[in-house]
């Protein structure tokens, strides 16, 4: 009887539990992208000027070594918030979920394999003898290229990730769950991220793109921590779309 009563908490707490797991996964996504992006890259790469790139990434290969693995965990933290916002979400749309999830889940492909470019400026720049055919200054300048398709890998990816907030976006407005406001917040970073449609103008109004993003992100994370989800009304929608 005992048994069956704690199983019963169990269920009956889970879409709170699931919410709240996604909001730290979807926390520490932001925690490590930010590290990996603008302390290890913003620190050590200097645009334009592969000479300068090239000493401070051999001054410094732990620190570059570890921007490439927090990268790799920025990554596999996406992947399971993808998959735990497409349970919580699917309520509100089965269809719509699941091809917002495929597109996060295409965005996360392209970023991690980007990252092999981060990385392969250690191996242009480690000194192998069958790189001494090249100048030491052809070297920089490759290890510097490398670095550039590793970023633009990245501007690929946030387009994706632009459709999935969208539709993410929608998907919260549609529930009975979770407040809109997270829904129109998420739209709006959506639309900013797609701006790198045409990176020209998404470059020029970056700063308030990033703020966009951020906010929509922030009062997702905080409401997931700190409420999760009304899990009778996930519950009833649920039933309904079942």
């Amino acid at each position: 009887m005992g048994t069956a009563v704690n199983d019963e908490r169990i269920a009956e707490a889970s879409p709170r539990f699931k919410a709240r797991i996604t909001g730290v996964f979807y926390l520490l996504t932001i925690l490590t992208g930010i590290f990996a992006q603008g302390y290890v890259s913003g620190r050590l790469v200097v645009d334009g000027d592969a000479a300068a790139t090239a000493t401070n990434i051999l001054s410094h290969k732990s620190l570059f070594q570890l921007g490439f693995t927090v990268y790799l965990i920025e990554m596999a933290c996406q992947v399971a918030m993808t998959a735990l916002f497409y349970g919580l979400l699917k309520p509100a749309g089965k269809s719509v979920s699941l091809v917002a999830a495929f597109l996060s889940l295409t965005g996360c492909v392209i970023k991690t394999v980007s990252r092999l470019f981060y990385i392969a400026p250690l191996f242009v720049l480690g000194g192998a003898h069958y790189l001494s055919v090249f100048s030491p200054e052809q070297l920089q300048a490759l290890a510097l290229l490398f670095l550039r398709v590793n970023d633009q890998g990245a501007v690929i990816a946030l387009v994706f990730f632009g459709f999935y907030a969208l539709l993410a976006g929608y998907l919260i407005i549609r529930s009975t769950f979770l407040p809109r406001i997270l829904g129109v917040l998420g739209i709006f970073g959506g639309v900013g991220w797609l701006s790198f449609l045409y990176p020209p103008l998404a470059y020029r109004l970056f700063p308030y793109i990033l703020v966009l993003g951020l906010l929509g992100a922030g009062a997702k994370i905080v409401w997931l921590l700190v409420f999760g989800v009304n899990e009778q009304r996930w519950k009833e929608q649920a039933s309904a779309a079942g």
